[in-house]
């Protein structure tokens, strides 16, 4: 049902959190966020993996302070006895590392798998339950990038945060802890240069998370515009259109490398200020301590040891450095995720005490109906009734409203003013659920998913038996076509169906609706591409499923709905007759100008007074101009 849709967007206008928006999230806000939602069911075992990281990195602490004896004790001591207790004692320090290593890598990347896992799965579904409206304002290939790019990202960060908090930071403190232990002084002489960090460590973090935002950005561009290509394959070779899809393309792709090269540079510039406050602190320390050696005051083993520790720190403070740009790329992803998750549907809410579906139908009823896209009005005041029980046809030109009928039926959309009633009670009354159960849609474009046949004949139906299964095969004229298939009814279908042709894709359609038994159909042109053959299987099979349904069709072949009790004639979002097919006919009006011009019979059409003539609006063609340049290439 896509006759209808809201006028498309720029791409980054689209998201939730458009490029370029200063973000107001604090950062401890957003970890709270993560951490409550996502992590907090993982405590235990990070406090395992936080256990095994902080002995990992405090065995590092250890090991500097073992090179004091094994200088001075060992080797200018000349003590052998002792040599055999400082290696026994560094053995034991690699061992500890190496068990405890393994122990929290294991974990954290169960912990990471589960958590990623988690995300896709509650953000999946948490888009199947947001309203149409959102999915029409944000292409497949935007949400595609959130759910995979923005939480593979996410989970990768808070990885590094984990192991930087838990691992980085103990070595640091144990580090810490040894070159106090051997003199003070030589710590803060080490230190001198760590003040030459703080603003443009601030400064780039600025620079790195509005460059990460910038890049998330780009990457949902192209993953909607390889949804573009993909899905448009056949027209873009039809047309040429391979060299400018090309460079549309490639010229995102070029746009994404210049602000991950800028967002990296950010990141490496942060690590490059711990190099630099190392170096001067190695200089520093080398100086001043080289004085205290050559007077006596200290011996070589302390200053090997001081000196050791101070270069294991090197790495892990390099690391920490680094976190800050690491994290700031994630946050622009994170508050995505958020925003995302808190984006509510649209949808009129049913009351606490919801109505029970009545055990009849009744009457489909639309009471001056409107409904805008943005600034964009798709029904202006759509009144009309469809009896329970008998066949209504909406007609109209392309634009007219039909398909958004369906979406308002549905409740794929709710109005914005007006009702849809079933019987006497507004739909909104219902459980959305229980309402859907009514209603069989067949569609122009039949969704098949790439599972077999009867998987998509099933759709998840356990409580159907063989002898179902075979009636609804026959009666949508499946059964004619499946012993073609290699493995028959388990044939896969492919992606959307692309195993099938387009007959059959829609007879399995017609066999899913069959089996579900519901009381109303929809059929939304589910004849209109089909070669005359296909036409009449799939005619044949629409008219055993309709008998005794509420059914409603939208049909631009005129030939398929004459047999209709009733026909609703739609132009521009308003109803502008209803009436048998005879009675139309008899009134000389819209449908028979429809009806002339599409079996070009040369009777002479005047156009009825109420539909809207070209001067109007600009936005759609009418009928009444649709007909008149029909006419002008025909004579």
């Amino acid at each position: 049902m896509t006759e209808t849709s809201p006028p498309t967007t720029d791409i980054a206008a689209q998201s939730p959190v458009a490029a370029g928006t200063p973000r107001t999230l604090t950062d401890r806000a957003l970890f709270g966020w993560l951490w409550t939602r996502f992590l907090r069911p993982h405590t235990g075992w990070l406090i395992i993996a936080l256990i095994f990281m902080a002995v990992e990195g405090s065995m590092l602490g250890l090991l500097s302070y073992m090179l004091q004896p094994m200088f001075d004790t060992v080797f200018v001591g000349g003590n052998k006895s002792a040599a055999y207790v400082v290696g026994g004692v560094i053995f034991g320090i690699f061992a500890v590392r190496a068990i405890t290593t393994v122990g929290q890598r294991a974990i954290l990347t169960r912990i990471a798998q589960k958590t990623e896992g988690t995300i896709k799965s509650d953000m999946a579904r948490h888009l199947m339950s947001l309203d149409m409206g959102f999915h029409q304002k944000n292409p497949p290939g935007y949400l595609i990038e959130r759910v995979q790019g923005d939480v593979q990202g996410v989970n990768q960060v808070w990885m590094a945060l984990i192991t930087g908090a838990g691992r980085d930071a103990v070595t640091l403190v144990a580090l810490l802890v040894v070159v106090l232990s051997i003199d003070w002084v030589w710590t803060l002489v080490t230190l001198i240069g760590l003040p030459l960090m703080i603003l443009p460590s601030q400064l780039m973090q600025r620079f790195v998370r509005r460059k990460a935002t910038n890049a998330r950005d780009v990457a949902a561009s192209m993953s909607t515009r390889l949804d573009e290509i993909f899905h448009g394959m056949a027209p873009i070779k039809l047309n040429r259109l391979e060299t400018y899809q090309d460079d549309r393309y490639t010229g995102l792709i070029s746009k994404r490398v210049r602000v991950e090269v800028q967002a990296a540079i950010g990141r490496a510039m942060m690590s490059g200020l711990a190099d630099l406050v190392a170096g001067i602190g190695f200089f520093a320390v080398l100086v001043y301590g080289a004085s205290d050696i050559i007077s006596g005051e200290k011996t070589i083993g302390e200053f090997m040891s001081f000196f050791t520790a101070m270069g294991f720190a090197f790495e892990p403070l390099r690391r920490l450095a680094g976190l800050a740009g690491i994290w700031q790329t994630a946050a622009a992803g994170i508050e995505r995720l958020k925003e995302l998750f808190e984006t509510t549907p649209d949808q009129i809410k049913a009351p606490v005490s919801i109505t029970p579906l009545p055990s009849e139908t009744g009457d489909i009823v639309l009471r001056d109906v409107h409904l805008s896209y943005g600034d964009h009005p798709v029904l202006q005041g759509a009144s009309f009734t469809a009896a329970a029980g008998q066949t209504t046809a909406l007609v109209g030109a392309s634009g007219a409203g039909k398909s958004t009928v369906f979406n308002l039926l549905t409740r794929l959309n709710d109005p914005s003013a007006g009702q849809v009633m079933l019987g006497d009670t507004d739909i909104t009354q219902f459980d959305i659920n229980a309402l859907r159960s009514l209603y069989s849609v067949v569609t122009q474009d039949a969704l098949l998913f790439d599972e077999t046949i009867r998987e998509n004949i099933l759709l998840g139906q356990s409580n159907v038996t063989d002898e179902q299964l075979a009636a609804a095969l026959d009666a949508a004229h499946v059964s004619a076509f499946l012993p073609k298939l290699e493995q028959g009814i388990d044939t896969p279908a492919g992606p959307r169906g692309s195993a099938l042709s387009g007959g059959q894709r829609q007879r399995v359609a017609i066999a899913r609706a069959l089996l579900r038994d519901t009381p109303i159909l929809l059929l939304d042109e589910a004849t209109s591409a089909l070669d005359t053959q296909s036409e009449k299987l799939v005619q044949d099979a629409l008219e055993k499923l309709s008998k005794g349904r509420t059914t409603l069709v939208i049909a631009h072949r005129l030939s398929t709905i004459q047999n209709a009790d009733k026909i609703v004639v739609m132009d521009r979002g308003r109803v502008v007759e209803e009436g048998s097919h005879g009675a139309l006919m008899a009134l000389g009006g819209a449908y028979a100008a429809l009806h002339a011009a599409q079996f070009k019979d040369g009777k002479t059409v005047h156009r009825a007074p109420y539909l809207s003539t070209p001067s109007e609006t600009e936005e759609a063609p009418s009928i009444w101009t649709s007909l008149t340049n029909l006419f002008r290439r025909s004579t």
